[in-house]
């Protein structure tokens, strides 16, 4: 009697104190959430193709359309039929330059021999004289004649530029997509005429996800970054777990957000936390969820 009286006291005090551990309440409540990324066009013209739906599923660096070029192409092709007729014209400069550079090098060749017949006493001052006042003209002449061609040299310069300018409008006419991820929201349609800056489509990686859940300071230190924990979502029949890592916490405190159910927990001071959780496909942003610690 007195072994089964001691039992029952034991078995009261467990009790109490599993309630107090659990209070059948999660430690954390809060919404999925995703990095989503707006795509734009970077050009302005007809939307010739767009391979894009909503729910599609688009690696990094896929072709998915591509704006009109036909303009840009022409506009390149007049520009390639200028640069051609300019250094046609400045051929004969050109070729007059570099037979003075020819000359030029002779001439310090030259220059270089007399200052070693010099050196051996078998040359004259003079000798130097007249190589170095003809390695003068030379350069002068060069010079002259690179003044006088240098409005068709800036010109050639400003149309390489151009041509750069109309490679880039093009490159950028092509519709990339630029990360992993799951199409949102499609914007636009085929054929519909764009411009820079519009937006194409919403598009974010799914495959993990973070929940967003508020803390208050007395949990703060019960709390890391890295810390295991279990996520729950509303099922069918029973809440569905998932197994989370904590990745963020707030640095400073907030009031909690308006989302929180009673007043007197909007008032409070909390502080933000993110757990993120390999997404099964059954997550969606904005999906309410709850965290509770994992006890170790």
């Amino acid at each position: 009697m007195k072994h089964n009286y001691i039992l029952g006291i034991s078995i009261m005090v467990f009790g109490l104190l599993s309630c107090g551990k659990d209070n059948g309440k999660a430690d954390g409540y809060g919404n999925f959430e995703a990095t989503e990324i707006t795509i734009s066009a970077e050009n302005n013209g007809k939307l010739i193709q767009f391979s894009v739906d909503e729910g599609d599923l688009l690696k990094k660096d896929q072709f998915v359309g591509f704006i009109d070029t036909i303009q840009l192409a022409l506009k390149k092709e007049q520009m390639a039929v200028s640069k051609a007729v300019i250094s046609s014209k400045s051929k004969g400069v050109l070729s007059q330059i570099s037979v003075l550079k020819s000359r030029l090098k002779t001439a310090k060749i030259n220059k270089n021999r007399v200052e070693n017949l010099i050196k051996e006493n078998a040359g004259t001052q003079k000798q130097l004289d007249d190589v170095s006042g003809q390695i003068d003209i030379i350069k002068s002449q060069i010079r002259s004649v690179e003044i006088q061609n240098a409005p068709v040299v800036n010109e050639l310069k400003s149309i390489d530029v151009q041509l750069k300018q109309i490679d880039d409008q093009i490159q950028k006419s092509k519709i990339i997509n630029p990360v992993n991820g799951t199409v949102l929201t499609k914007y636009t349609e085929i054929n519909e005429i764009t411009s820079f800056g519009r937006p194409l489509y919403k598009i974010a990686d799914l495959s993990t996800m973070e929940l967003r859940v508020y803390i208050s300071e007395t949990q703060l230190s019960g709390i890391k970054i890295g810390q295991k924990v279990t996520v729950k979502i509303d099922a069918s029949e029973e809440m569905k777990s998932f197994d989370g890592e904590v990745s963020w916490i707030a640095s400073e405190a907030e009031f909690t957000p308006k989302i929180i159910q009673t007043k007197e927990e909007r008032v409070a001071l909390v502080y933000a936390v993110k757990v993120a959780i390999v997404n099964d496909g059954s997550l969606k942003i904005g999906m309410p969820a709850e965290m509770w610690l994992t006890e170790e």
